[in-house]
């Protein structure tokens, strides 16, 4: 069966069918959740040989930052896309919750010029993170933690006014609705002859999409595990994207909020570090609207942590708190943890053993995808890769480099 005679491209960056349906579905499919590490893809044509088709110019994989930033590229360039995202909602590895942000934090305009100006563009408004008081070292469990004299900050560290996911919410503004498939998680990649095919979802949520370009804006080490490719990535891609870290993929953050900022009343600036743990590093988290709260990094590994379990992991912060800040820490309004090892939508079982930076690369992609597929996630980027910066310059080079592919090439998809 053709799938021209199926469906068409849609001018306003979506697709749409001949058979009835305006928008293709648009969720409905749990995506999955619990410990379970990531499927490397599933039985070759299952998805290929039923569900939903459409038809369009560029497939995104991921709705994380880098992915709707592309989508927002190629909206302005009124070049049509479907994005398709695994979980329930967008954003990836930011999640803000309660003015939390439980995935990324910061950025530095100063050091990240994309970024800073993808935000003025936004008009996103961001705030200094606090660093005045006192800082606090932890040495040994015998001994008092030890105060010293705050030095501020080598470079000036900023933080969204309306927390990380404002940038999401910014970016998800840009892009029509019927552009985006929530609960879709890429299963199968395959060069077809007029293009690429990507299947997605699973039962009465799953489909086919057909376009000219696929775009990967997820982290290379989750796509290789997640996703299956016919045919396959060349070998030298293969063993790139499965060597690449997440950055952050293992680990964990907790938050505690409060009525008042204690830390601040007694000169701490609500920085420390500790070799005792079970945090190794902790900030001040208030918001820009006053909320008081602490976070910290955990050092206990994710094994470790699945072992112990939330509730304990989370009185022996808040009594590490108390060491550092004074006993007040013992009495939050809420805590959060968030373990993103837990997450097989973020962490691979190679994440769990092998982490750090990424470093960069000459080429993402080789041999018979080389004209195809494009990368865009944070891990990809050449000088900032995992974080927000970095899916910012990777989805801007990977959009640019879809819309000078397509400029280049004859037999558009679009009408």
């Amino acid at each position: 069966m053709s799938m021209r005679g199926l469906c068409v491209t849609g001018i306003d960056g979506g697709a749409r069918l001949l058979h009835g349906a305006d928008d293709g579905p648009q969720g409905g499919w749990d995506v999955p959740r619990g410990r379970r590490r990531p499927r490397r893809g599933l039985p070759s044509k299952l998805h290929f040989a039923t569900g939903v088709l459409l038809r369009t110019q560029v497939i995104i994989i991921g709705g994380g930052v880098a992915g709707l930033n592309v989508a927002r590229i190629l909206t302005e360039a009124e070049i049509p896309f479907v994005l398709l995202e695994a979980r329930d909602r967008l954003g990836g590895r930011v999640d803000t919750v309660d003015g939390c942000d439980l995935g990324p934090s910061w950025f530095w305009p100063a050091m990240q010029p994309a970024i800073g100006a993808l935000v003025d563009d936004l008009s996103l408004p961001a705030f200094t993170q606090s660093s005045a008081g006192d800082v606090v070292f932890e040495r040994m469990s015998r001994e008092p933690a030890q105060r010293y004299s705050g030095t501020g900050q080598s470079s000036q560290s900023l933080r969204f006014s309306g927390g990380a996911a404002s940038l999401v919410d910014a970016l998800r503004r840009s892009v029509p609705d019927t552009a985006i498939r929530l609960g879709a998680a890429a299963r199968e990649v395959e060069l077809s002859t007029d293009g690429v095919r990507v299947a997605y979802g699973e039962g009465e949520a799953a489909g086919v999409v057909q376009a000219e370009r696929v775009v990967i804006a997820l982290p290379p080490r989750l796509a290789a595990a997640t996703v299956s490719f016919s045919p396959p990535l060349a070998d030298e891609t293969a063993a790139l994207w499965r060597s690449t870290p997440t950055w952050m993929a293992a680990q964990a953050k907790f938050f505690a909020t409060y009525d008042e900022a204690f830390w601040l009343d007694a000169g701490l600036s609500g920085t420390a570090q500790s070799m005792v743990g079970p945090m190794l590093e902790m900030h001040d988290a208030t918001t820009a609207d006053g909320r008081p709260a602490l976070f910290g990094f955990l050092g206990v590994g994710p094994t470790e942590r699945s072992l112990i379990g939330e509730t304990a992991l989370t009185q022996a912060c808040l009594a590490q708190f108390a060491r550092i800040f004074g006993e007040a820490a013992m009495t939050p309004v809420n805590t959060i943890l968030r373990d993103w090892a837990a997450e097989p939508l973020t962490c691979t079982s190679d994440d769990l053993i092998s982490g750090g930076h990424p470093s960069p690369a000459d080429r993402w992609v080789h041999g018979a995808w080389a004209d195809r597929l494009f990368t865009a996630g944070s891990e990809t980027s050449s000088h900032e890769g995992g974080y927000l910066a970095g899916a910012i310059e990777a989805s801007e080079h990977a959009a640019r480099a879809i819309a000078q592919s397509l400029a280049d090439r004859d037999g558009s998809l679009r009408p």
